[in-house]
C-alpha cells in the first residue's frame, strides 16, 4: 500500500489523532476538520505578447473563533486546493499554539511566477484582490506572502484592496515592504523562529550549540534565514543547504569542508531560490544529489522546503547522530515516517510550533500599522523570541505532563484553545 501523500488527509489525520487523546465532541471535530469557507476563482490576465491566460486562484478560511484569518499566499504551478486547505488548518493551530489572537487562512496561484515578468505578476496580484476584496481585509482574513511571492507582491496586493475600498488599509495584508507599512526583520522572521525553537531544545537536551552541526532543506527565505541564525546566533555550523536547480530541472545539495556561507549562496541566488551552480563549484562547494541533505551525519535536521519530504522513504536515511528535526517548512513529516522518529528518539519541534515566527511577526506588523507606529528591529526581535520561547515551553510541559510528542503536545495546546474560544463565543455549549 503506498503512503499517503496527500496534505490535506494528512492536516486531518493528525488531527483526528489528537482531538481522540482531548476526546472532543463529534460535532466539535466536523467543525474543526474541514475549513469553515473556501473560495475557488479564475483570474484573467492580459500577458505581454497580447493573449489572454486565465488562471486559477483559492482562498480558504478555516477557522476564525480566535481573530480574522491569517496565511500566506502560494503562487506554484502544482497548487492544489487540498494543499491550501490543510495550510489553511495547520494555520488554526500555528496561531493559537503561539496564542496570537488570529485564525487560520491560506490562499494561492496555479502558476510558476518565474515565468511570469514584473508587469504580469503584478496583474495577477490585483487580479487576486479583485476577486477576493469583499472576503479579505484586517478584521476578516490578512494575506501575506508565502512560497512564489514576496513583499512586493503583498505591496501591490494591499494598493488594489486600498483602491478598492476607498481607503488606505496597510493592515488587509502583512509581509509588506518597509516603508509601505511592512515590519522590520518580517523578513528574518520565520527563520529565525526555527533557530529560537532550536536553541531551547538544544537547552533540553544539553546540547552545546557551538558544537553543533545542521543540514538544511532548501535555500528560499526560510532555509536561508535559519542558516544565518544557526551559525550568527547560535554559533553552531551549517553542513549543507539544498535547493532546486530550475535550469537543470532537479535539487541539488550543496556543501562545502569549511561550512556554508549563507550570505555568499545567496549572492549568487536568483529571486525563485537556484543558486548559480557555477559559481558554487568556484569557491569551493561540492554539488551533490538533491537528497544528499538527510542523510549527513549531524546534529539538527531541518527540512525547510516544501510538503512530505521526510516520508516513510526518506526517514530510512537519517544518520543515528540527528538528535533534533525542526520543521521549517509546512507539513514536511507524513505520519508514518513521524512514527519511525519516535522510534529513533529523535527530538521533533513541529512546523505550526517550529516556523510560527512569520506569522508572529506579522501579528506585530498588524498591531504596528493599527498603531501607524513602527518599531526598530531588535524590538521586533526581542518580542518574537519571546513569543517564541513561551511557545516552545508551553508545549514542551503539555509534552511532559501527558507523555506525548511534541507534535500532539502542540496539537493539544492549539486545539485547545480554539475549542476554548468556540465555547466562550457560544459556539458550542457543555463539554
Amino acid at each position: 500500500m503506498s503512503e499517503n501523500t496527500n496534505a490535506f488527509q494528512i492536516a486531518q489525520q493528525q488531527f483526528d489523532h489528537v482531538a481522540g487523546q482531548l476526546n472532543l465532541d463529534a460535532g466539535v471535530r466536523e467543525v474543526l476538520r474541514w475549513p469553515s469557507r473556501e473560495f475557488t476563482f479564475r483570474i484573467p490576465v492580459r500577458m505581454d505578447d497580447g493573449a489572454l491566460q486565465v488562471f486559477t486562484g483559492f482562498r480558504v478560511q478555516h477557522n476564525d473563533v480566535r481573530g480574522p484569518g491569517k496565511g500566506g499566499i502560494r503562487f506554484a504551478a502544482n497548487e492544489t486546493l487540498d494543499t491550501v486547505r490543510a495550510l489553511s488548518m495547520w494555520m488554526t493551530w500555528k496561531c493559537a499554539v503561539v496564542d496570537i489572537p488570529l485564525g487560520g487562512g491560506k490562499g494561492g496561484v496555479v502558476v510558476d511566477p518565474s515565468k511570469l515578468s514584473v508587469g504580469e505578476k503584478e496583474q495577477l496580484c490585483r487580479g487576486w484582490v479583485r476577486q477576493m476584496v469583499k472576503n479579505i481585509g484586517p478584521r476578516q482574513d490578512i494575506p501575506a506572502p508565502d512560497v512564489g511571492t514576496n513583499a512586493q507582491m503583498m505591496g501591490w496586493m494591499m494598493d488594489e484592496y486600498s483602491k478598492l475600498t476607498g481607503e488606505f488599509t496597510p493592515g488587509a495584508f502583512t509581509g509588506k515592504p518597509v516603508g509601505s507599512g511592512g515590519s522590520q526583520g518580517r523578513t528574518e522572521a520565520t527563520g529565525f523562529g526555527v533557530i529560537y525553537t532550536i536553541r531551547e531544545a538544544m537547552k533540553q537536551l544539553k546540547i552545546d550549540p557551538k558544537k553543533a552541526t545542521a543540514s538544511i532543506q532548501g535555500f528560499g527565505n526560510v532555509a536561508r534565514h535559519a542558516a544565518i541564525g544557526f551559525t550568527e546566533i547560535l554559533g553552531g555550523r551549517v553542513v549543507c543547504v539544498s535547493c532546486w536547480d530550475r535550469n537543470d530541472k532537479k535539487s541539488y545539495t550543496y556543501s562545502h569542508k569549511d561550512g556554508v556561507d549563507a550570505h555568499f549562496l545567496f549572492s549568487i541566488t536568483d529571486p525563485y531560490g537556484t543558486i548559480d551552480k557555477e559559481k558554487a563549484l568556484a569557491a569551493g562547494y561540492v554539488a551533490e544529489d538533491g537528497d544528499a541533505w538527510i542523510a549527513k551525519d549531524v546534529d539538527v535536521l531541518i527540512p525547510a522546503a516544501l510538503e512530505n519530504q521526510v516520508n516513510a522513504d526518506t526517514v530510512q536515511k537519517i544518520s543515528k547522530t540527528v538528535k533534533i528535526l525542526a520543521e521549517g517548512a509546512n507539513g514536511p513529516t507524513t505520519p508514518e515516517a513521524d512514527e519511525h522518529l519516535k522510534e529513533m528518539k529523535i527530538f521533533t519541534v513541529p512546523d505550526f510550533l517550529c516556523n510560527a515566527g512569520g506569522v508572529t511577526t506579522s501579528y506585530f506588523e498588524g498591531v504596528q500599522n493599527d498603531m501607524n507606529f513602527y518599531w526598530a528591529k531588535q524590538e521586533v526581535f526581542d518580542r518574537l523570541d519571546a513569543r517564541m520561547t513561551e511557545a516552545f515551553h508551553g508545549v514542551l510541559k503539555m509534552s511532559q505532563d501527558k507523555g506525548v510528542g511534541m507534535r500532539d503536545a502542540a496539537y493539544m495546546v492549539s486545539i485547545q484553545r480554539v475549542v476554548d474560544a468556540m465555547r466562550l463565543r457560544g459556539w458550542i455549549h457543555g463539554s
